[in-house]
């Protein structure tokens, strides 16, 4: 947009705003401190999602800064933003708009090949064939082909007193933040109580009942399963573990004990991964999970 043109929309603006003819130095003053506020092209604005929410206070003026920061302190809640009139600031209208951008980023991206290689998984599908199924078709999501099947049968150790595997979910982004972390510290864990893991599996478009197709192909004892939790404002890094004793497919809910918010906010990788081990230890002991686990 030239000069000429921001004088015209000016012109044009200022009208409808007073209702009469607007004066040329009036005009002039306004496109002056327009022109003087154009954002540089060539610069970089700074990442607002970079900002520690739990440290930024935008109220102007409060009565009990401290008081303030120490409740946000124990919260990853929105408080102490501040507000524009009976709106929000800037600010924070966009940093929400940025998490959520974050967070749809989450659901519809994939864990990519090469992380997977990495970390030694195999990998396989269920009966989705891409995303906007696995979202809409969560039953497909829990099932494997009669081909991927027979994949987990040979590829896997039949019998297992623990199979561990890792589902994206609805977050391929909490995978690649906490698996790294969290795996070493089941399998220490395992180890510390005499209990070896094999090889863990990678699920795409993985529903959390996919894990009782699994335990039913390969015998195992024990599944556990780490999935990429449903993604929120407060992080889109999350992840789940899901253990059962003996699942069988059609299983009830009940029956699975679940970690949630293992993310660096949360429970810690390493933290999670200890106490997943201790319950699996728990699991076998007992012969039962979920409720019907009596700790």
């Amino acid at each position: 947009m030239n000069e000429q043109e921001l004088k015209s929309m000016v012109e044009k603006l200022l009208g409808e705003m007073v209702g009469k003819a607007v004066s040329k130095e009036t005009i002039e003053n306004t496109v002056e401190k327009c022109v003087g506020s154009v954002i540089d092209n060539d610069g970089c604005l700074e990442d607002i999602t970079e900002i520690d929410l739990k440290k930024q206070l935008l109220v102007e003026n409060p009565h009990d800064a401290e008081g303030y920061l120490k409740m946000k302190e124990k919260t990853a809640a929105r408080i102490g933003i501040g507000r524009a009139g009976t709106r929000y600031k800037t600010i924070t209208a966009l940093r929400v708009r940025a998490d959520h951008a974050a967070a749809q980023d989450s659901v519809f991206s994939y864990v990519s090949e090469e992380f997977v290689k990495e970390n030694n998984l195999v990998s396989v599908n269920t009966m989705c064939e891409d995303k906007d199924e696995y979202i809409t078709r969560p039953d497909l999501g829990r099932k494997f082909d009669a081909e991927t099947t027979e994949l987990i049968k040979n590829k896997l150790a039949r019998n297992p007193k623990v199979q561990i595997m890792v589902g994206d979910g609805l977050s391929s982004a909490a995978i690649e933040a906490n698996l790294k972390d969290i795996m070493p510290s089941i399998k220490q864990g395992l180890k510390m109580y005499g209990l070896e893991t094999g090889e863990a599996l990678f699920v795409k478009h993985c529903r959390v009942p996919a894990m009782d197709a699994v335990a039913e192909a390969t015998g195992a004892e024990v599944v556990c399963l780490l999935v990429g939790e449903r993604p929120g404002l407060v992080t889109a890094e999350s992840m789940s573990a899901y253990i059962a004793y003996k699942p069988t497919v059609n299983m009830p809910e009940a029956n699975r004990t679940v970690i949630s918010n293992i993310h660096k906010g949360g429970t810690t990788a390493v933290e999670a991964g200890a106490h997943i081990a201790e319950l699996i230890k728990t699991m076998l002991e007992k012969k039962a999970s979920g409720i019907n686990l009596k700790i």
